[in-house]
């Protein structure tokens, strides 16, 4: 296997500015992470803009990010274990042995081996990117303007399946991110599309100003809505150390959850919240002979903090070598490149190795310093928590004007950002996750783009689209993940009845 994009990556990862963007993101990452429902979209949607003002290359700018993406999943955990609030929707699960742990005076070890947790996923999760990525690049390179179009149709549906409980809702939101693609001139006919006449929407809707308004706008008005909810900050930490009992009793569930991780986060729309789920119920289902999950077990704590880790580094795969988001940081991540004109895909690691082997180097480097920063520091990161409202709100709202209007020195901008802040905020209020408005609106652009360009090449007939081998599998997958889930559920429901059934008897 050829690992020559790597060794390249390593020396792009190493330099003294890059390792010192790699320590600024993981600190800032961890700390976005370590406050309840920022999470790192928000993180990286407010910083975005001023890197690319700054002028940083390309992969500074996806060291950055990515150095924010996995900080923050390391630091979800601490208002995990400390405030029983998860910091992001992947830190559910591990409140659930991790707050009983601090309750019982054990934080510092519950912080500690959490954190160890975390560094074992997100190096073995790295370590997989590496090897897999040259390996479906490679099997990549047969993709046509029409597999592609094919590819990104199973994306939504695997999103559609497997994101949330409420899988029309997120259908909904592919299709709202699509319409907002479609905003702006058309390249090919010239027509403008849904400007309503109005001369700064002629160029489309700007990418930094949607995922800043979905994202860090809605975000501060949730806050307020709920800023009279009362948190308790765990004060006693205990010591910082895990117990090497502990350690040695929760490898066996770190590895394994780490693999499951990495898997989960291969697949194009799932994220840290479902794997976390899978790893933690495998691990009762496997380890919990004495019925302590849920109480305080390290193993139940270990279990989502590995796969987290992993999902986080896996969910670039898909992004990297076949220009599908893994997750919906990394649809905005994906988003970041294309503000570079740089097109994620098969040809990315042949065109521009240094991107992606610097990307890889710099998550090895990453968890590095993620361990180091967060066993001696975690009570300066713990101290994030008691940020007061008044001083966070009103913090985010000038980070995204400030960051909006250096990127596109536009009032208009701001207001458009505003708007779409609103909207989010109430679309988050009737349920709806952002995530899919952002992978629609990503991938519509490129989609349009291959749906054209296929029709071009056939002439306008629709058999292109079911042409190849390749086209035929996604075709098949896509049905299958649609309708597999529609399945299961009413086979559950059949049990059910006749269990139900068979007690009345």
């Amino acid at each position: 296997m050829n690992l020559e994009y790597l060794w390249q990556g390593f020396a792009v990862a190493l330099t003294w500015q890059n390792l010192l963007i790699g320590f600024v993101g993981c600190f800032i990452g961890t700390m976005v992470g370590a406050l309840p429902a920022i999470g790192p979209i928000n993180g990286i949607a407010l910083l975005l803009p001023i890197a690319y003002t700054m002028g940083l290359p390309a992969e500074s700018t996806m060291i950055l990010l990515a150095a924010i993406y996995c900080g923050a999943e390391y630091g979800g955990r601490i208002s995990s274990i400390l405030l029983n609030v998860p910091g992001d929707a992947g830190a559910v699960m591990t409140a659930l042995d991790g707050y009983p742990m601090a309750r019982q005076g054990r934080a510092g070890e519950a912080l500690a081996l959490s954190g160890l947790a975390s560094f074992v996923g997100g190096i073995l999760g790295s370590i997989g990117l590496a090897l897999f990525a040259p390996l479906l690049s490679g099997l990549a390179i047969g993709f046509g303007p029409a597999e592609y179009f094919v590819l990104m149709l199973f994306a939504f549906a695997t999103l559609g399946s497997m994101v949330g409980g409420q899988p029309a809702k997120t259908l909904i939101g592919c299709v709202l991110g699509l319409m907002l693609a479609t905003v702006g001139l058309d390249a090919t006919s010239g027509a403008y599309r849904f400007t309503f006449n109005e001369p700064e929407l002629g160029d489309g809707i700007e990418f930094v100003v949607l995922v800043i308004g979905l994202f860090s706008i809605s975000e501060a008005l949730i806050i307020l809505e709920h800023q009279g909810r009362g948190m308790t900050v765990i004060r006693e930490l205990g010591r910082m150390t895990a117990q090497m009992s502990d350690v040695v009793k929760s490898i066996g569930t770190t590895l394994r959850s780490s693999v499951l991780g990495f898997v989960v986060g291969v697949l194009p729309g799932t994220g840290a919240s479902v794997s976390s789920a899978i790893a933690y119920t495998t691990a009762k289902r496997i380890s919990d002979t004495e019925g302590t999950f849920g109480k305080g077990d390290v193993r139940g704590l270990a279990a989502p903090e590995a796969a987290n880790n992993a999902t986080a580094c896996g969910a670039f795969v898909p992004m990297l070598t076949l220009g599908v988001p893994g997750s919906g940081t990394t649809a905005v991540m994906l988003g970041a490149l294309m503000l570079y004109n740089i097109q994620p895909g098969p040809m990315l690691l042949v065109e521009r190795p240094e991107i992606v082997g610097g990307l890889v180097a710099s998550l090895f480097v990453g968890n590095l310093i993620l361990l180091a920063l967060n066993l001696p520091l975690v009570q300066i990161f713990a101290r994030v928590l008691t940020v007061p409202n008044w001083l966070l709100v009103p913090g985010i709202l000038v980070l995204s004007i400030v960051g909006v209007y250096s990127a596109h020195s536009s009032v208009f901008s701001i207001y458009l950002m505003m708007s779409i802040g609103i909207v989010g905020w109430l679309l988050r209020k009737a349920g709806f996750d952002m995530a899919p408005i952002i992978l629609g609106f990503v991938l519509g652009r490129v989609m349009e783009v291959n749906l054209r360009n296929a029709l071009a090449i056939s002439g306008g007939e629709l058999s292109i689209l079911f042409s190849s081998t390749i086209c035929n599998v996604l075709w098949c997958m896509a049905v299958l993940v649609a309708l597999l889930p529609l399945y299961l559920s009413r086979r559950a429901k059949r049990r059910i009845a006749a269990k139900n059934l068979v007690i009345a008897e």
